[in-house]
């Protein structure tokens, strides 16, 4: 295995523009190694003279990483590799056309520290090509972090530092422009305890803030000229509101006009026209009847056309952009009639005069892959996982179907190849209360490799389709468990009305609120479901709202705390599980503790349930944190368990 990992990062070569042709056929499955190694590359980017192209390389199936540094016009030639000793390289940013600031980190304690507090310490260093020497950026009284760099300023970055006193209590980070050649730094803001959400321009100009009215109990959002020192209120938005009011972006020609994701007073957000003067919207520039956005696109080329709007996110049956600069328009489509497998793509990075571009993509029959356009030729560089190959992953559609009470519930469907009908794993997304648009989906992909359909419900509460929709998870307090659990299970018996799905092999598996959702279907009564596989899941309601109840107000206070309150608890349950659970659980989960499962499985105990329980040591609770040996602990399993042991004879 090491070998072909080592081997399968930098596949150079000239690109073939013929989309490969999928054959609807079964195949092998693929090793459960192949699934659980690290990603292959990652942080692929130029130089900003786009004389070099580096990224962060796998150097083992440990997760162990290296940074190559390639000469853009010679890719054949070795490359220069850089590594670390105690520390794991996290990833690095180009900040001068020979010199990048790389991220270090390292575990420094068995336990958590508390919500969202992680056993894990960072560091910074500065990288000279020249000289080929790191210079620590950190100090022990201060913790450093890279913000951006300076478009109109090579030899500066603006950084933030935030200090502890001796005591170690946290203050408010400041933000300096730090000069790279001599280590020198000039104060640009300093630390404000009431204020937070800063925005920079290219020259390091604060732009934007926001603070909270602790009187009236909204969040303000603030601006500031350029060469101006005081901070000017533009808009206000109650802590009790749902409505979006985002930040979007300049619009281009003006002084006084920006962009703004907001739903201003209708279901959907659009993307209007704000002026920070009159504080007033203006123009309704995009919105949509079936979905919200996603965020504004800016310019490719972020050194000659710096935070340049040029388009629009939204996510249906995966990413689009409305665009409104052509010729941006136009490039994307040459390059996504070019690359095969074309999905979501994205210029990742890009020389300062525009010449040389880096392009990733990535979907359901590519893991992620970048290409090297330079002098007029598209080039492979390499596979974020050049193992799995397009030919034997399968297709993802975009579905719709209705709940018992008449809800239209949005939902992903990966197909595995072969005939059906298929045995089905239901696996809702983590959250609750978040927008999820499926393209590529390592779990959801293994599972299909495998042989199962994989249903991903946008269950009510989902956000990306409205302010009704995601406020109706509140009804009654919260719909966990409740109404919410029924859109999963109505998208079950859709797929077995359709004939896509043996009704007597259906499973669930989830992670964070997905392995909530498992908890409480393996408790259902009556069961549509054979077995559960539940990964880092609240299963104490009440202690995951004591975790951070002190944290949280107004909307925030409905969305977690009420909803929380509000929703079946699944540690209340223990005694209606009636099919087989298999429990999964990092021992340094800093958002969901792994007490969660401790108690749960006593609970199990007690009421007399049989079930399994992996603790993965030193796993923390996303699943992009999980290293090699975690996954090669709980992936062999997870695929044995459905297959034998899930139900009467299995999946």
């Amino acid at each position: 295995m090491k070998k072909i990992l080592l081997t399968c990062v930098a596949a150079l070569g000239i690109l073939a523009v013929a989309p490969i042709s999928e054959a609807a056929t079964s195949v092998k499955p693929y090793p459960m190694d192949y699934w659980a190694a690290p990603n292959f590359m990652d942080n692929v980017s130029l130089s900003p003279n786009g004389k070099f192209l580096a990224f962060r390389k796998a150097d083992s199936q440990k997760g162990d990483h290296i940074i190559e540094v390639y000469e853009a016009d010679n890719m054949a030639k070795k490359p220069k590799r850089l590594g670390a000793k105690s520390m794991r390289i996290r990833g690095f940013s180009w900040v001068g056309d020979e010199e990048m600031v790389v991220s270090f980190n390292k575990q420094v304690s068995k336990k958590i520290k508390g919500f969202n507090r992680g056993a894990f310490k960072s560091k910074l260093a500065l990288y000279s090509l020249r000289t080929n020497k790191f210079n620590e950026l950190n100090a022990d009284d201060f913790n450093l972090s890279l913000v951006n760099g300076l478009v109109n300023e090579p030899n500066h970055v603006l950084v933030r530092y935030s200090f502890f006193d001796r005591s170690k209590s946290f203050r408010a980070p400041s933000y300096y422009r730090y000069n790279l050649k001599t280590g020198s730094k000039q104060l640009v803001l300093k630390g404000n305890d009431d204020m937070f959400g800063y925005r920079f321009d290219e020259d390091g100009n604060p732009r934007f803030a926001n603070e909270f009215d602790e009187g009236s109990k909204e969040t303000v959002f603030l601006y500031r000229d350029i060469g101006g020192s005081g901070w000017n209120e533009y808009y206000r938005q109650s802590q009790d509101s749902f409505e979006t009011f985002q930040y979007g972006g300049i619009v281009d020609g003006t002084s006084d006009e920006i962009y703004v994701i907001a739903h201003n007073g209708n279901d959907k957000e659009g993307l209007w026209k704000y002026n920070l003067k009159t504080k007033s919207f203006g123009e309704l520039v995009y919105r949509r009847n079936d979905v919200d956005l996603a965020g504004t696109v800016r310019h490719t080329n972020s050194w000659s056309n710096p935070g340049v709007v040029t388009g629009v996110r939204y996510g249906k049956d995966k990413y689009h952009v409305k665009y409104f600069d052509k010729s941006e328009e136009a490039m994307m489509k040459q390059f996504e009639q070019a690359i095969p497998n074309a999905h979501l793509l994205s210029v990742s990075s890009r020389s300062r005069d525009g010449d040389v571009l880096v392009m990733r993509n990535s979907g359901p029959r590519d893991p992620g892959s970048y290409y090297l356009f330079n002098k007029g030729k598209l080039s492979l560089v390499g596979s974020v996982n050049g193992l799995l190959k397009g030919k034997d992953l399968a297709d993802v559609e975009y579905i719709t179907y209705t709940s018992r009470d008449g809800k239209k519930i949005p939902a992903y469907v990966t197909r595995p190849q072969g005939k059906g009908p298929f045995p089905l794993i239901v696996m809702p997304h983590g959250g609750p209360f978040v927008s999820e648009v499926v393209g590529w989906d390592d779990w959801g992909q293994m599972l299909a490799n495998n042989g199962y359909m994989v249903l991903q419900p946008q269950y009510r509460g989902s956000q990306n389709y409205g302010l009704e929709y995601y406020q109706s998870a509140f009804i009654n307090g919260g719909e966990g468990g409740k109404k919410m659990q029924d859109d999963k299970d109505d998208g079950v018996k859709y797929l077995i009305s359709k004939g896509d799905v043996d009704p007597d092999r259906v499973a669930m598996f989830g992670w964070s609120y997905g392995g909530y959702a498992a908890l409480i279907a393996a408790a259902r009564e009556p069961n549509i479901y054979q077995c559960v596989i539940a990964g880092a899941a609240v299963a104490d309601n009440l202690q995951q709202v004591n975790y951070y109840r002190d944290r949280l107000d107004g909307a925030q206070e409905v969305e977690q705390v009420n909803f929380w309150d509000g929703s079946i608890s699944p540690i209340e349950e223990t005694d209606k599980v009636n099919v087989p659970m298999l429990i999964i659980h990092g021992s340094v989960d800093q958002r969901v503790p792994i007490t969660h499962s401790d108690k749960y499985s006593k609970a199990l105990d007690k009421s007399g349930k049989s079930y399994e329980y992996i603790a993965l040591e030193n796993a923390d609770h996303f699943s992009n944190t999980l290293d090699y040996d975690h996954k090669m602990k709980a992936y062999p399993r997870m695929m044995s368990f459905l297959k034998k042991d899930c139900g009467p004879g299995g999946l």
